[in-house]
This record gives structure tokens, sequence and C-alpha cells, in this order.
């Protein structure tokens, strides 16, 4: 017997003449991305091993994406590893990374999967940001090509649905104007700390 519902669906040939819900950031916007700090807070990804990737990647790629949080809370949980049987994240791991606040200089605009109806307005369900990878991948392509040109999706974060993500496509670095928390292992920074641990039941190791 299947085990129902399976996999979403690949894209479909109507999506094009589907109007997306959209959501409009804008300029003036803040997101938070709690990134490697060996790399650049804005880092259009083309590993292919997140979400939202090209399809194409990593052999050949068409467009990159960053991938943020409307708060430092999303911002974290969609970062962290964190094991589901002793939730936990040490010192050295969060010493590594720093959260980085982008302050978007243009407006920007998402198809929304986060708001009630934006996922039925296209044909899909919750699959699309909590199921397979590599069919998100192709709603990832095809939402960018569609006729309304988003700049990105919105959805619910994975591992806290009630927290908004987004996964943005290639453009210019000058879209941000970046600043920073800095770890939050930094003493600045516990308190923000503290709360999103309890928030989440994660021991600090």
């Amino acid at each position: 017997m299947t085990d129902m519902p399976g996999d979403l669906a690949p894209p479909h040939p109507e999506l094009p003449t589907q109007p997306p819900l959209i959501f409009d950031l804008k300029m003036g916007d803040v997101l938070y991305r709690h990134h490697q700090i060996v790399l650049d807070p804005i880092y259009f990804g083309t590993t292919g091993k997140n979400r939202f990737d090209d399809p194409d990647c990593p052999a050949g790629h068409s467009f990159g994406v960053l991938y943020a949080a409307e708060d430092a809370h999303g911002a974290f949980i969609e970062s962290c590893e964190i094991s589901a049987r002793a939730p936990a994240v040490s010192g050295a791991y969060l010493d590594a990374r720093a959260m980085a606040l982008l302050e978007v200089t243009e407006d920007l605009r998402f198809v929304d999967l986060f708001t009630t109806g934006g996922l039925t307005r296209i044909g899909a369900d919750s699959r699309l940001f909590a199921g397979s990878h590599m069919i998100a991948k192709q709603w990832s392509a095809a939402l960018r090509s569609h006729p309304c040109k988003p700049d990105g999706i919105r959805y619910p974060a994975r591992h806290d649905h009630a927290r908004a993500a987004y996964a943005i496509f290639s453009r210019p670095p000058s879209t941000f104007e970046v600043s920073s928390l800095g770890s939050l292992m930094a003493p600045a920074n516990r308190s923000l700390l503290n709360d999103i641990l309890t928030l989440y039941n994660v021991d600090l190791i």
C-alpha cells in the first residue's frame, strides 16, 4: 500500500496563469541571518544542499539563494541542526556564527506561502516547505520564472511554522545594508540567546 500523501507533485502547467499571494517587504525593513563567520552574510548559495536552491545546482545554476528570517529566533532555529532526541547546541558552534541584520534598501516582492491562502493559490500544500527538497527546488525555479517576477519566497520556517523565513533569489549585494550582532555567545547577546534556548528547550553545551 502506498503511504499517503507522499511527495508534493512537481510544478503544474497552470502555475504561470495562477496569481500568487504577494508579500511586500518595504525599504527599511530588516531580516535576520545566522551565518558562518567565515562567509559573508550576503551569500547566495549554489551548493544545491538547501530547500529552495536552483535545481540545477551544483553542476550548473541560473541563480543562487540567500536564506533569512523575519526575526532572530527564526534565523537561529532554521540554521542550527538540532537533534530531536537531545536538543542541544555547543558554544563552539555558536562562536563560529554571527547574527546579521539585513536592512533592505529597496522594496522586494515575495511569493507568500506563510500567510493563509498562499499555498492554495498556487496549487501547493505544506509539503512544499516541509517535504522533499528535490521537489521544492523545482517549485523554486518555477516560481522564480512566474510572470509576477518575485524576488523570492516567504514561507513558514520548517522548525517553527509560526515564524516566517525567506528564500531570496540572486540580486545585487547593495540590496542590503548589513550590520551584525556578532556571536550569540557574546555577553551583549546572552539575553537573546537565553530567550531562544528557553523557547526551543535547547541545551547549551
